[in-house]
């Protein structure tokens, strides 16, 4: 299927923004494998991005009359919608991998009770410091330890300059060390109380 310029996508949008069923199917069409191989790029995990996936088309629907062409061209408004939708699903989930993280801790046979209360004491502490960061510091210590990103790939996702990713990490780390220290930890998470 060949892609529409920007003008007819511009000009399903309005139509969209009326209710027109037809031109959200043809909005669908045209855009879903861009929107779809971002998402999947992002979350990693197929199931993640098709609830990506949904969630943004959900927001086209609804805020199609949002669109303004004088602040950019329709694919990356969508793209930005995109976006948004993404890091909120891998917010979301974040709390999840968190606690499946203790799980797999107190799954673990040859840790104490004593062992697996430091190592929960650990998770807690070092998720609340991270939700103290800024959000683009949340966003790149995520993108790094939590999707593996490269200072690369994570310059390329948030658009980002690489040297900008790469201190903005860094400051991140550091105050992540500083806070773990205040708080009676050593930088790998030992306690030093």
């Amino acid at each position: 299927m060949s892609e529409l310029g920007d003008l007819d996508l511009e000009s399903l949008l309005h139509a969209i923004a009326r209710g027109d069923n037809k031109a959200m199917e043809a909005f669908y069409q045209q855009t879903i494998n861009k929107v779809f191989a971002f998402c999947l790029r992002v979350t990693k995990e197929e199931p993640l991005a098709e609830e990506v996936v949904c969630d943004t088309y959900l927001q086209v629907w609804q805020h199609a009359a949002d669109y303004d062409s004088v602040r950019g061209d329709v694919l990356a408004w969508l793209m930005v919608l995109t976006r948004s939708r993404a890091f909120d699903t891998l917010r979301r989930n974040r709390h999840h991998l968190y606690h499946d993280q203790i799980d797999e801790e107190l799954a673990s046979e040859s840790d104490t009770p004593e062992d697996l209360l430091e190592a929960i004491d650990q998770s807690d502490v070092m998720y609340k410091l991270v939700q103290q960061l800024d959000e683009t510091q949340r966003q790149l210590v995520a993108l790094a330890f939590f999707r593996g990103y490269t200072h690369s790939e994570m310059a390329e996702f948030t658009g980002l300059p690489l040297g900008t990713i790469k201190s903005r990490l860094r400051r991140a780390l550091q105050t992540l060390r500083e806070q773990l220290m205040e708080c009676g930890y050593g930088w790998n998470g030992e306690s030093d109380v």
